[in-house]
């Protein structure tokens, strides 16, 4: 949870120099590419993260990967700073917090669809403007099929969950049958 927590900072801060007026997109982008190049090289990433390393040198390393004109001026400033505070290890998060907040400015929330079978893509379309009604965000889906649910839809989009499954039906027409037993019993 720190390291999450951290990692927004960086984002949030990183987010604020470029602002709206800048090219965010290209600073999420480039940010995915600096993960991607440190996380793709294993001796690379060793050297960044590791605290025996020192900042000058982890420093010089950094800017030599990622020279001037390969990367947002401020993204370069940022990845020079996490070489220099021991902090590369975060990148990865840095880039997601980052791209969270992207989508968030765009009003753009991801959601989770779970089908017993793949949808076909006017379901997919039908469900995505479904959910977007629902929370008043465009949404974009992630579909995952898990056959024991037997039928229907669950869709999660944050912390909601829209549970139409099958499965889910059958247990609340089992729970209403056994509170009419029971309601049953007690007028008895």
């Amino acid at each position: 949870m720190i390291v999450r927590a951290i990692s927004r900072r960086y984002a949030v801060a990183l987010f604020d120099v470029i602002g709206t007026g800048g090219d965010l997109d290209r600073a999420g982008r480039d940010l995915d590419a600096a993960s991607r190049v440190i996380e793709g090289h294993a001796q690379l990433r060793k050297v960044l993260e590791t605290p025996a390393v020192p900042a000058s040198k982890r420093r010089a390393i950094v800017e030599q990967v990622f020279k001037d004109g390969d990367l947002r001026p401020e993204v370069r400033r940022l990845l020079i700073l996490l070489a220099d505070s021991d902090r590369v290890v975060l990148l990865p998060e840095i880039a997601q917090a980052f791209a969270d907040r992207l989508m968030q400015l765009r009003r753009v929330v991801p959601a989770e669809v779970v089908t017993a079978m793949p949808l076909d893509p006017r379901h997919r379309e039908e469900i995505a403007t479904a959910l977007g009604r629902a929370t008043g965000a465009q949404v974009t889906l992630t579909e995952r099929v898990d056959p024991e649910i037997v039928g229907g839809v669950v869709a999660r989009v944050g912390s909601l969950v829209f549970d139409g499954s099958l499965t889910r039906q059958v247990e609340r027409m089992r729970e209403r049958l056994a509170a009419g037993d029971s309601e049953a019993a007690r007028r008895s």
